[in-house]
């Protein structure tokens, strides 16, 4: 496992991710706990309620980038053609678990597993199971180019979806990410237009 510059890391992956100050204090409870009469129920969220849930997103997001992030490093440094990878949390707001896929795409390039990966969350999204997912891979800057970025595809239930993207160096087996830049992107796991998500109920 290579040493990172967890001052870096911590930057690409939370610099975009507005979170108030008091929002890890107020909130340390990451599991989503919606009430009965609320936004599983009616499919409505009040101001209020979207406030505290969307600090709740926020702070699931950051913890399952973060793991995904830290045990995807390894594979950037070993030589190997980077290929795509996925994790999952849990409806539990604890769990994360990394989705394998490879016994039905040994073969298949980058780009399919992407769209594998996208189909086999998607599946447990839509039955309630996890509460957030990414998937990592990786591209160039440039057709050309060696500079290389870090694409980390996040969307949770809550009504989250963007593409994150990391320039990254490797020096000497080590790995840093530089400023991160996050893009919004369409549902594709949860739902189907972000107008069905809870954060943009009318």
């Amino acid at each position: 496992m290579p040493s990172l510059n967890k001052s870096l890391v911590n930057l690409a992956l939370t610099a975009t991710i507005l979170i108030s100050p008091m929002a890890f204090s107020q909130e340390n409870q990451l599991a989503v706990e919606i009430p009965e009469n609320s936004v599983l129920s009616d499919g409505m969220l009040t101001r209020e309620e979207l406030a505290r849930f969307a600090v709740i997103g926020q702070q699931q997001l950051v913890k399952l980038t973060e793991k995904a992030t830290e045990e995807y490093t390894s594979e950037l440094i070993d030589g190997d053609t980077n290929m795509p990878a996925a994790w999952m949390l849990l409806d539990d707001g604890e769990t994360i678990k990394r989705i394998n896929i490879d016994d039905q795409a040994e073969q298949a390039p980058a780009q399919m597993r992407i769209l594998m990966y996208r189909a086999a969350l998607k599946s447990i999204a839509r039955r309630g199971k996890i509460n957030a997912a990414v998937i990592l891979y990786t591209g160039k800057v440039k057709e050309g180019e060696e500079a290389e970025v870090l694409v980390i595809e996040h969307e949770h239930r809550l009504g989250i979806s963007a593409n994150k993207v990391v320039p990254f160096r490797l020096d000497g087996g080590e790995v840093s990410f530089l400023q991160a830049v996050t893009r919004e992107k369409p549902f594709q796991m949860f739902y189907d237009d972000k107008h069905e998500s809870p954060a943009h109920q009318g």
